[in-house]
């Protein structure tokens, strides 16, 4: 039995019956939780039956695993980057931007490979020797790490059109291999913070042909933004296929992008990664049901939104540019999950591949997105990043600490819309960033 929620109940949220409904970020799943749990509520409109599926989905997702055998989640290792999903994806948010074990581990992870030799058949990336195409830096007993990574981070300043001076800050790694190898010169490296897991599920029932739409990669139309979907392997398919998601698209679906962190990030053989011998560790079931948590959380609705500054501030934000990328508004398809089908969603973004620039280049492809590109960021939630995680940051790889650092890192294809932010007056700053953080 489905849960049923009037539109006058649902309106009355906001301003009462007989007056237009404000735009719910999640569609029907939108949930109105503005607190430090606000990634972690499952949508309102799950059925009884789903509501079950995604409480057993959620103790998959906390299962913290254990080198095998064992009697409970056994499999973890023998290299890894962490022992559960909740691990990186911290209250189902980001990570925190730092290294090194201990009680502040790192949920930050290192991808490398290689600008020439045979390719991984997945992903086009030239495994390193030694060291695969990520750094596992955690090891199980009796075991030893591939690397250990330290980080540093390099100041730089600027300013403002108004005069007033900013700070920003780059990332730079140390690898050291155990063995006491020095890593290839050519070695090339990308640093990546786990990005949030909500809205997972409708981002997936976006049709392709709604992003196709949104693509122009060689920019017919002039106005300097040449988005493209990636082009990835799809392993059960065993065929290319669009990719929308990871931080650069790397990956079709929610199927291959978890199978993929388990094996990864866990070290879990799966059914998408079994052993040789064709035998495997994670149950289907627990894989599947993690995937169905992460599909069917609820995303939080905006606030603020009949703040004047707010409103300001997303005129602000469309007259830049940003909603050239971060689009607004997308509409969802079918579904398997009934939830999840035919919702408007706010979510911006465009799930496509962007050149966002020098300054963001990790100079490493990953399916056919090259080294400048980056698959833009979905904003809903955003104002939600600190709440959820005090400290947490923002970027690929966590080098903004403000919203403000996020946009003056923005280059390429958003250099225009970064300058006209970088020479608004500081009232019009603040008012942007404002309505971002009613995200």
């Amino acid at each position: 039995m489905r849960r049923i929620f009037t539109l006058c109940a649902t309106v009355a949220l906001f301003s009462g019956c007989g007056e237009p409904e404000p735009p719910r970020a999640g569609g029907a799943t939108t949930i109105d939780d503005r607190t430090s749990l606000a990634y972690a509520q499952p949508a309102p409109n799950l059925s009884e039956e789903d509501l079950a599926r995604h409480r057993a989905g959620d103790a998959a997702f906390a299962a913290v695993f254990v080198p095998g055998p064992a009697p409970v989640n056994p499999g973890l290792g023998p290299i890894y980057n962490n022992n559960s999903c909740n691990g990186c994806h911290l209250r189902n948010g980001r990570g925190m931007p730092v290294m090194g074990p201990g009680p502040q581990r790192t949920q930050l992870l290192v991808r490398v490979s290689l600008p020439e030799g045979t390719p991984n058949h997945l992903n086009g990336a030239v495994p390193v020797p030694g060291l695969g195409l990520q750094i596992r830096d955690q090891a199980v007993y009796g075991a030893t790490p591939a690397a250990s990574v330290t980080l540093s981070w390099e100041e730089s300043s600027g300013t403002y059109g108004d005069g007033t001076a900013y700070g920003l800050r780059s990332p730079r790694i140390h690898i050291a291999p155990s063995d006491g190898s020095t890593p290839p010169a050519d070695m090339l490296t990308s640093l990546r913070l786990p990005p949030p897991v909500f809205g997972l599920g409708l981002l997936e029932a976006v049709d392709v042909s709604t992003l196709r739409s949104l693509e122009d990669p060689d920019d017919h139309n002039k106005d300097g933004i040449s988005g493209r979907l990636n082009q990835v392997w799809d392993a059960r398919a065993q065929a290319l296929a669009p990719g929308r998601f990871g931080l650069k698209a790397n990956s079709p679906n929610l199927f291959q992008q978890s199978a993929d962190a388990y094996f990864n990030d866990m070290g879990i053989s799966n059914s998408l990664n079994p052993e040789s011998d064709g035998s495997f560790e994670l149950p289907q079931e627990t894989l599947e049901a993690a995937i169905f948590y992460a599909q069917s959380l609820g995303v939080p609705g905006r606030t603020g939104l009949e703040d004047a500054e707010v409103q300001h501030g997303e005129e602000l934000f469309k007259s830049v540019g940003c909603e050239q990328c971060h689009r607004d508004t997308l509409k969802t398809g079918d579904s398997p999950l009934p939830e999840l089908a035919h919702q408007e969603i706010h979510p911006y973004t465009d799930l496509l591949l962007h050149n966002m620039g020098e300054g963001l280049a990790d100079r490493r492809p990953d399916g056919a997105a090259d080294g400048t590109e980056w698959r833009t960021a979905p904003l809903w939630g955003l104002g939600l990043t600190q709440t959820v995680l005090p400290y947490a940051s923002y970027l690929h790889d966590g080098r903004a600490r403000t919203l403000e650092e996020a946009i003056l890192w923005h280059g390429g294809e958003a250099e225009h819309a970064r300058e006209k932010f970088r020479t608004l007056p500081a009232k019009d700053r603040a008012a942007l960033v404002k309505f971002l953080g009613s995200l």
